[in-house]
């Protein structure tokens, strides 16, 4: 494997911030040398150096869309930290659908938007679709979008398609659950069509302007965050404010908080789960 000489890993750190917000300390050589290392052989060059020159060449841009799928492709799995799920499934969803039935007293289909930012490859955005299908019960009651987000176009693509191998499927999702929502595919799983049908999903780089995404009931931003810097989450959480209904939720990861990053939200606690609220 070839190894990152100290101006080189600044350089593409530097390079890696400004395309993706992803910010890479000291820390993390070994990272940007495993995740690069497949373009390095791919394109036959000796150094990092080469490599940054010729992406930097490359106008069509396909060469930094492979560095953006590389660093960042993250570990993501179905129902992942199990408690917001249950807190979705058994607070937030029937409080929202209390509140929008009451707001749209006799008017079917009751909207309900959720938004899953950085949704990777699909299993977060996926493993609510199947909570909605679990809770919702009639869908011709509810008119529900689902909207998956991530600035890697290989990642969008996969989740897309909606199809898993076995290690995949079997990383959080139970036996039950598989064959309720999931069908064989060449050797592999895809979810049903009833349930890929609930979601879209887009390129969206969150250092950029949320143009033309709409309001959310509730938004998923986990493990996001951790890889910018703290002047660039406050922007983020900043332009999700704006995305966010007053009255909506907004998830985070259980390892992260907002405090002293955005003020104009407060965490609420239920059992053992703590999400977000706009301060009114």
């Amino acid at each position: 494997m070839v190894k990152i000489l100290p101006e080189e890993f600044k350089t593409f750190s530097n390079y890696v911030f400004a395309i993706s917000g992803i910010y890479l300390d000291g820390s993390k050589t070994y990272l940007l040398e495993t995740r690069l290392d497949g373009l390095l052989k791919e394109l036959g060059c000796s150094s990092f150096s080469e490599l940054y020159y010729k992406v930097q060449s490359d106008g069509t841009k396909r060469l930094q869309e492979k560095v953006i799928d590389a660093v960042t492709t993250g570990e993501t799995l179905f129902f992942r930290d199990s408690a917001p799920f249950d807190l979705l499934q058994h607070k937030v969803l029937p409080d929202l659908i209390d509140k929008r039935s009451k707001r749209t007293v006799g008017t079917l289909p009751i909207p309900i938007r959720v938004w899953s930012a950085g949704c990777s490859t699909g299993q977060e955005i996926y493993s609510i679709a199947i909570i909605m299908r679990e809770l919702l019960g009639d869908p011709t009651r509810f008119d529900v979008r689902l909207l998956g987000t991530d600035i890697s176009d290989a990642a969008l693509a996969r989740a897309s398609y909606g199809t898993f191998n076995s290690f995949e499927i079997e990383r959080g999702l139970s036996k039950d659950k598989l064959v309720k929502y999931f069908v064989q595919h060449n050797g592999g799983w895809k979810i049903r069509d009833e349930v890929r049908a609930m979601a879209s999903f887009k390129k969206l780089n969150l250092m950029e302007q949320f143009n033309g995404i709409g309001k959310f009931d509730i938004i998923f931003c986990r493990n996001v965050a951790i890889y910018f810097t703290e002047q660039e989450r406050g922007r983020l959480f900043k332009k999700i404010e704006g995305a966010l209904e007053t009255d909506g939720y907004l998830f985070i990861g259980s390892t992260e908080s907002l405090t002293g990053i955005a003020p104009q939200f407060e965490a609420q606690r239920y059992v053992r789960s703590v999400f977000y609220r706009l301060k009114g």
